[in-house]
């Protein structure tokens, strides 16, 4: 599987060893018994999974970030920068591209794949320039006609004084006000971690899609187990009441498709991840063309949401 040993997660470990066996099998005989032990263990790590095992999931250092599905499903990516009022925020990525002959305009969160970019990108945490930057680029694809496709990866917006300072409250706010009337088709997908409002300011879409192992969540189950109990070991108590987890999401109707990623995490097969990805996004354009995705019908959407009915 090619994954270092600080890389495996405690509840992968067995996993990890079977298909090290498998690869070093020196006959058939002991592939063959190394390979059904590696499916047995499969089927037995993924099929009682907890929320808070799904937490370090979307948080893995080797999970796919936007740019690694970028390179493999797009094409002629042009990055655009810059908020045209202070900076360029290398915490949001904006550009245009070409999927499959069509062009397409993406925004999107990343938190880096090595220290250094992680740094630079400020773990994928955006300040109010980066809300700005995205805001402009989804205006720029509503005014030329072009659909959206949406990345959320990141723990939450900046929460540092400068980023308070320079308005992170009222870009957030524009974004969700704003991206609520953008009269262009806007699809969303949330790949890793989509924390608080800081993932919602570029999630307000017509179709909301979520990775099997990513989580959507108000704030990090460590954070919430130190509100309500004061005891952050209470984290996977937390993670559970928070309702985070991509089936939890799709039953409460806040997100309308759980993307599979079969048969284990995305970050064992990102080639595998990439593809569904990419046929969410073609069946997403192929209902552009039908006149599917209509702004009162996303209005709608996220009005009802938070009613409730007995």
């Amino acid at each position: 599987m090619g994954i270092l040993p600080e890389h495996i997660l405690p509840f992968e470990r067995k996993l990890v060893e079977w298909a090290e066996r498998k690869n070093q099998a020196t006959s058939e005989e002991e592939r063959y018994e190394y390979s059904g032990r590696y499916d047995i263990e499969l089927a037995s790590v993924y099929s009682k999974i907890t929320p808070w095992q799904r937490v370090e999931l979307a948080r893995h250092p080797l999970r796919p970030r936007m740019l690694d599905y970028v390179t493999r499903i797009f094409e002629d990516f042009m990055e655009l920068h810059g908020d045209r009022a202070q900076e360029d925020d290398p915490a949001m990525i904006c550009g245009i591209a070409r999927f499959r002959g069509r062009t397409v305009f993406i925004v999107g969160q990343q938190k880096g794949a090595d220290l250094e970019e992680k740094v630079r990108r400020n773990f994928g945490m955006p300040h109010p320039s980066g809300y700005r930057k995205a805001l402009r680029v989804i205006k720029t694809a509503e005014r030329l006609g072009f659909p959206v496709v949406t990345f959320v990866d990141t723990p939450a917006a900046h929460p540092g004084v400068e980023a308070e300072q320079s308005g992170q409250g009222f870009a957030i706010a524009e974004n969700l006000m704003e991206l609520a009337g953008v009269n262009t088709p806007i699809l969303s997908v949330v790949l890793g971690e989509g924390g608080s409002g800081g993932a919602i300011a570029i999630a307000v879409a017509d179709w909301l899609a979520m990775f099997e192992y990513a989580c959507y969540m108000i704030c990090p189950p460590e954070r919430c187990a130190e509100i309500l109990w004061r005891d952050v070991d209470r984290k996977d108590e937390a993670a559970s009441a928070l309702k985070m987890t991509a089936t939890d999401l799709k039953e409460l109707g806040i997100i309308d498709k759980v993307l599979p990623e079969f048969p284990h995490a995305a970050h064992h097969d990102p080639e595998a991840a990439a593809n569904v990805l990419a046929e969410e996004i073609a069946w997403f354009l192929s209902e552009c063309d039908k006149g599917r995705w209509i702004l009162e019908k996303r209005q709608r959407r996220f009005q009802a949401m938070g009613q409730w009915t007995e």
